[in-house]
Order: C-alpha cells, then structure tokens, then sequence
C-alpha cells in the first residue's frame, strides 16, 4: 500500500504534462495553419535545396556540369574561400574573391564580364555558406547565371580535375 502512494503523484504528473504537451503540440499547428505564410513543416532540407536565389531558381550546379562548363571554358569560377586557402590549391583558372573582401574586389573582377556570364562560385565544405552569400551576392548586382558547386574544392579535387596552386587565378 505504501508503495502505491509513492508512485500515484507520479502517475498524475505525468498524464498532466501530457496534456500540456498535446494541447501546445496542437496549439503551434493551428498557429501555424494560419499564418499569412506558414512555415514548412516537411520539405526537402538538403544542401542543394537550400541554394535557390530570391526568384526560386535553383543555384546549385553539379559537378559533371561544372566540369564540361570548365572544359569548354564556358564558365568562370570563383573561389570564395580565404586567400590562403586559395593559394594551397583551387580549380584551375578560378579567380579569388574571398568573401570578406567581395564588395572591394567584386568590380574588378566582374568589370569585363557580361551580365548573362555563367559564373560558379565555390568555397569548401557541405556547409560552407560563403559561395552561397558571393553568388547572392553577383546575384544582387545583375548576373543572372550564377551557380554554386556544393563543396566545391574538395568534390573537384577528389574526381582528380584540374586543379593548380599559387595566385595564378587571381
């Protein structure tokens, strides 16, 4: 007997914080069901599906794309990574713009191309944002085809494309 007095607050606390739990669960649906612009509660949440501009266009570019756009030498690419990281190795003829110093360089850089350039930024790492912010960035001032190669350094690297070291792209 002594025992079921023991657990019987227990038993009560636990189907109440239930409760709160259901009716807030069911509160923040509604709430939401409601809302001028509700917010997507399942949806694709990959690296590639979160690189859309503004628009909706999807930014991202693969990288047999970026390939045959490199070969044919229809793209320009820039690396948004730190110069001494772009100094150790880059995609072959990239150009660097390391994020931080985008808006002092950006003009220089762009200053011969056209607005309808494909332009591919890459940095590296699957969470690497600065490509994303530099394309959003081009994106802002009129190119509109730029892409970003999702990791970049490390995917052209290791399918063992053309790659060089120093400040040769810069």
């Amino acid at each position: 007997m002594a025992q079921k007095i023991l657990f019987h607050p227990w038993i009560r606390s636990i189907r109440q914080l239930s409760v709160i739990v259901l009716v807030t669960v069911a509160v923040a649906l509604i709430s939401n069901h409601f809302r001028s612009s509700p917010l997507q509660l399942v949806g694709n949440w990959s690296q590639e599906a979160r690189l859309t501009s503004p628009s909706g266009r999807q930014m991202a570019i693969s990288l047999d794309e970026a390939k045959n756009l490199h070969q044919s030498k229809g793209a320009v690419f820039m690396d948004a990574r730190p110069f001494e990281e772009f100094t150790k190795g880059h995609i072959q003829g990239a150009i660097s713009i390391p994020w931080q110093e985008a808006e002092q360089r950006v003009m220089d850089v762009t200053a011969d191309l056209s607005n309808d350039a494909v332009i591919i930024t890459y940095c590296d790492g699957d969470t690497c944002d600065l490509s994303k912010e530099l394309s959003l960035f081009l994106e802002n001032l009129g190119f509109s085809k730029v892409r970003i190669l999702v990791n970049g350094w490390t995917v052209w690297h290791d399918a063992k494309l053309p790659v060089e070291t120093g400040n040769q792209g810069d």
